[in-house]
């Protein structure tokens, strides 16, 4: 008697991208956002929907109207991904996300363009196969601990905020700052609230000349200094990191593998934060993340002011096992009036919950009040 051959297994057939919808949203801030760069009212951004086979994958893009955070601009992503990238990603089948590398790679710069489109097929992937994007990733917890990130305002508002944060159960701090708004502030916030975990963020407003300043503000007992120099120095970093007792941590500096290979070699970074608009999606961020994890440095995810597509993304990015810093993924509440998800991304007592509403990134669209704060969608079929 013939033992029957056992079954082969399955191979996963792939995905193939039908269509494409691009729009432009537009959120009004509860607050204005105020950083040494500038400040921000309303979170203007695209977002991405890519369909195949009845499912839908979205993604949101962090790049800004003006080159006021990194070099990427709203008017330069747009016809980038109308005329270069979605024409060859529409019809196409991937089997993987990693299969977008001979699409996206050839083109220079645009990482935050890049990352919309390798993201939604993140999360189609991750649909196709029934698994939240966090399990493909490669997570490890359920919930993620956050922080809060508070804009330039007066001291005694400040003081307010700080309190209601930790209240609220916030895991750390970060306080933005800028020349004439800084010893002062951490002088008042410290004395205030001598055991809060405190950060700053400088938003690349100092130079080495600020060194003596910058160097005072180790008593202040800060778990890091973020971005205090150049946007896209590395150097000077970390002849800085060699004169303080505060780690440094690196944000714009870090756009790739490669950067912060260099950046840890030099030790101009004993933190780094990763977003993953900001390193062109979930593929580089992870292997930045698993960069920093074999140099013994922690991670965090930073946030852009995100919607709910971008705060559950944000939200998987930070189950991966070297993201042990809270990260800037507050509650929803903090900056809109109403989401454009439908489910609520709130944190409790400092921890935020992997959305799980389905597979993938596990939150679905309000698509009525998406069509009142938003433009006509483009169509690529």
């Amino acid at each position: 008697m013939t033992t029957p051959a056992p079954d082969k297994p399955r191979l996963f057939p792939g995905i193939r991208i039908e269509a494409a919808e691009l729009r432009l949203v537009r959120l009004p801030l509860l607050t204005p956002f105020v950083i040494s760069t500038g400040t921000v009212t309303e979170k203007l951004f695209p977002l991405l929907t890519l369909r195949a086979e009845g499912l839908e994958g979205h993604a949101e893009g962090v790049m800004d109207p003006l080159p006021d955070y990194l070099e990427e601009t709203l008017p330069a992503a747009l016809p980038f991904l109308r005329q270069a990238v979605l024409p060859q990603v529409v019809g196409q089948r991937f089997e993987s996300p990693a299969q977008l590398a001979p699409i996206l790679d050839p083109w220079r710069g645009h990482r935050m363009a890049k990352a919309m489109v390798e993201m939604a097929v993140w999360d189609l992937w991750a649909k196709a196969l029934d698994l939240p994007l966090c399990a493909a990733l490669g997570g490890v917890r359920e919930t993620v601990e956050v922080g809060v990130s508070l804009g330039i305002t007066d001291i005694p508002a400040t003081l307010d905020r700080v309190r209601a944060a930790l209240e609220a159960g916030y895991r750390r701090v970060k306080l933005k700052i800028r020349r004439g708004h800084d010893l002062a502030l951490l002088a008042a916030v410290r004395a205030e609230f001598p055991d809060a975990k405190l950060t700053v963020d400088a938003n690349t407003d100092y130079g080495l000349g600020d060194l003596p300043l910058l160097k005072s503000m180790d008593r202040f007992g800060l778990d890091y200094i973020e971005q205090p120099l150049a946007f896209d120095d590395i150097q000077d970093h970390a002849k800085l990191q060699a004169q303080m007792l505060t780690a440094i941590c690196l944000d714009e500096s870090i756009r790739s593998a490669t950067d912060a290979r260099q950046a840890l070699t030099a030790d101009a970074a004993r933190v780094v934060n990763i977003k993953v608009g900001r390193v062109g999606g979930f593929g580089p961020a992870r292997a930045i993340h698993d960069l920093c994890a074999a140099f013994g440095v922690p991670v965090w995810c930073g946030g852009m002011l995100e919607s709910g597509i971008g705060r559950a993304q944000n939200i998987h990015l930070a189950t991966l096992p070297n993201f042990t810093k809270p990260g800037d993924t507050s509650s929803a509440s903090r900056y809109f009036r109403r989401d454009i998800v439908e489910q609520p991304l709130e944190a409790e007592a400092g921890l935020m919950a992997v959305p799980r509403h389905g597979p993938g990134l596990g939150v679905t669209l309000d698509r009525a009040y998406l069509a009142t704060v938003s433009d006509a969608p483009e169509f690529f079929r």
